[in-house]
Parts: structure tokens; sequence; C-alpha cells
């Protein structure tokens, strides 16, 4: 793309010329471009382990693979201590979900105000679909945000998380962590209908009704050992028109391309539209796209933490910032 398209000169109006990278500790990353330098300074915690009661059929509980389990016998609080003692400075508190759609944090709340005003740590909570006790125990804690995905279509609730809700449920859990007054970080995934576009935009309406704080895009990687598995991710152009909608939908709301999105020459061509398109930020930017947004006049940030916390870098001590390469 070389005109300049509507949504990337809304976002230079509205937000200015910083185009932000993340590169949190979800993951073993780096580019010829960018290594972090403290990959454990924000990391993904299960409270559940690797067991998920649901088993979706694009992620049949893999992505808990990669996060430090809350452990028999250790508290939340305790495996803090121990994270932050090797560097950590932010954590994701999330797990497998029940058979209600929620992730059962509950118990592990408790522990998040010794968290963060003893051990400095930012707290992010995932927390899948909300109930009244769970936005008010995720209000009561402090936590710094709430992660959630929003589904649109009654099929995808059904056929591909299991679950025996409708999209009201969904948005009745924007509208519980509204209530609560905590920072809303809604997650749309691209194509979740096995690789089709279904809920999407009518998941982008139920969003922009509430007060979030950014929203984050990310887009169907089909995982081997998945009912998905043999399914080709949704075509880019379907994806990037969705960015385009997303960024019109909600000119003064961060939108930023999130971690989750297939690898290869699909990701470099997601990543140059999503500078081209005035997204915000970008989680594991493509080799050269730091580069390619640079040469677009934008001025790049890079943080070490998760794409959800676009708030931090405004807060004066530019925490997790480090220098472009």
């Amino acid at each position: 793309m070389s005109v300049t398209t509507p949504g990337f000169a809304a976002r230079l109006e509205t937000f200015g010329s910083t185009m932000e990278f993340y590169a949190p500790g979800l993951k073993r990353w780096a580019t010829k471009e960018w290594r972090p330098s403290t990959p454990r300074r924000f990391l993904p915690v299960s409270v559940t382990g690797s067991a998920c009661a649901l088993s979706c059929d694009h992620c049949q509980a893999k992505v808990l693979d990669g996060m430090i389990s809350v452990r028999a016998g250790v508290d939340l609080y305790d495996l803090a201590k121990t994270l932050a003692a090797g560097g950590s400075e932010g954590i994701l508190v999330s797990g497998g979900s029940t058979r209600t759609g929620g992730v059962p944090l509950e118990r592990h709340l408790r522990h998040v105000p010794r968290i963060k005003e003893e051990l400095g740590l930012k707290v992010i909570a995932h927390s899948g679909v909300v109930s009244p006790r769970l936005a008010e125990a995720l209000a009561a804690a402090g936590v710094d945000g709430v992660m959630l995905d929003i589904i649109g279509a009654d099929e995808t609730i059904h056929d591909v998380y299991h679950l025996p809700l409708t999209t009201a449920d969904f948005e009745r859990s924007l509208a519980l962590l509204a209530d609560a007054g905590l920072r809303i970080i809604p997650h749309i995934v691209c194509g979740l209908h096995y690789g089709r576009f279904l809920g999407e935009h009518r998941a982008l309406e139920m969003i922009r009704r509430y007060p979030v704080s950014t929203l984050i895009l990310v887009v169907l990687t089909p995982l081997v050992s998945t009912p998905m598995e043999h399914l080709p991710p949704p075509p880019v152009e379907d994806v990037t028109a969705f960015f385009a909608e997303a960024r019109a939908a909600m000119p003064t709301t961060k939108v930023n391309l999130g971690c989750a999105r297939p690898m290869g020459a699909m990701k470099s061509e997601l990543d140059v539209a999503a500078v081209e398109l005035g997204l915000n930020g970008i989680a594991y930017p493509a080799d050269g796209v730091i580069a390619y947004a640079a040469s677009r006049g934008l001025e790049p940030r890079l943080y070490e933490w998760c794409c959800s916390l676009t708030w931090a870098g405004e807060e004066g001590d530019r925490w997790g910032e480090v220098t472009v390469a």
C-alpha cells in the first residue's frame, strides 16, 4: 500500500505519529530488528494448569501449555514473588474455562492487592464470560485490566466453544465490567468460525457501545491436533477489511493487532496492513515491519509487555520501553 488510507490519516490526527510494538514473554521470539532484552518482564500464569472444561475446537487447551501454572500448595502471591525475583514486572492471570464460560479466578484474586503493593507487579486478568460476582471480585482486587474474547454469533459460541450461551451473555460481560469501573480489553478473533467471518461485525458493534481501553484483533491460527488443524486461516483481504472497519468504528480507541495470527507471508501482509490502515500497535511484529512503520513517518516505540497495556507507556515511567534496534 502506498496511498494514505482514511484509517492512517485518522490515527495520525487522533493519536499522533507513535506506532507501538510489543513483545511480552508469552513465547520465545526475536527478529533481526528486535531481540527482547528482558523476556521475563511480562509472563502468563494459568490458575488451572493445563485443564479446561470446554476444549474449544480452535484451541483444545493448547494455549495453556505455554503458561506458568499455579501449582498445588503454592498460591498466586508465592508464584508472583518467585517471578518478580526472576525479573518479571507484570503478569497475565488466565487459565482454562469452566463449563459456564468463565475462568475460575475468584479464589486467586485476593492475592492481587498484595502482588501489586508489595511486589509492584502489574496484573492483567483474562476473565472469560463474566458473572456479577466475578466482576465485583475483579474490581475489589484492583486488577489493572480485564481481557476477554467477544463473540458475535450464537453458532460460534455453540459450535466452537461448546457453550450453552448466546451473544447476549458476552455483551452482558462487557456491561458488568463497565459498571464495575474496570479497564476493559476485549479481543475479537477474526475467522473464529472455522476460518470464516461470521460474528465479527456484530462483536464490534457490541464492543463499541462500551468504554473499552483497547480493542485487540487476533486472527485464527489453525493448530495441530485440533479439529481446525486442516483449515486455512481466513483470507487476508477479509482480515484487512476488518482492520479498516474496526479503525473507523472506534476512531478514538486504541486498536492493536495481537499475538495470535498465522506465520510466514500472511503475517507480514497483515502487519503491513495494520500499519497502513491505522492500527495503533502490533504484538510480535514481523521482521522488517518496525522499519516499514518508520519509513511511513511513524515513530516506533518498543515495549516488552502485553499489547493490552497500552496506557502503561503514558504513565511517565516508560515502563518496559526499549530502544529501537
